[in-house]
């Protein structure tokens, strides 16, 4: 018979790495750009974006452009966010797979 106090504790120890895990994602920040440099866009590890920078020399260029350029970026960080979330959830679960959960972002 298995020992569900040991269960219990294997179980309150993840949780306690999961909680520990979700403080260190929200302190997360990666960096996107786009258009070589020229866009660069800051989010943090909930996806939320914290700053956008805009080279002067690009504000000459077609507004269509310049919302292409902030969508790339944008979308290069949120990629990184993914795989430094994804990076920080297998600390704490020491690569445990959970079938069929999604973490969000």
């Amino acid at each position: 018979m298995t020992d569900f106090s040991k269960i219990l504790n294997k179980a309150k120890e993840l949780e306690a790495k999961m909680k520990e895990s979700q403080n260190n994602i929200k302190k997360i920040r990666v960096e996107g750009t786009s258009g070589s440099g020229s866009v660069k866009v800051i989010l943090d590890g909930e996806g939320e974006m914290q700053k956008i920078e805009i080279a002067n020399d690009l504000l000459k260029e077609e507004k269509y452009i310049i919302e292409d350029l902030i969508v790339a970026a944008h979308n290069n960080a949120k990629s990184k966010i993914k795989i430094k979330t994804a990076e920080e959830i297998s600390k704490a679960t020491g690569n445990l797979g959970f079938p069929g959960f999604k973490w969000p972002l």
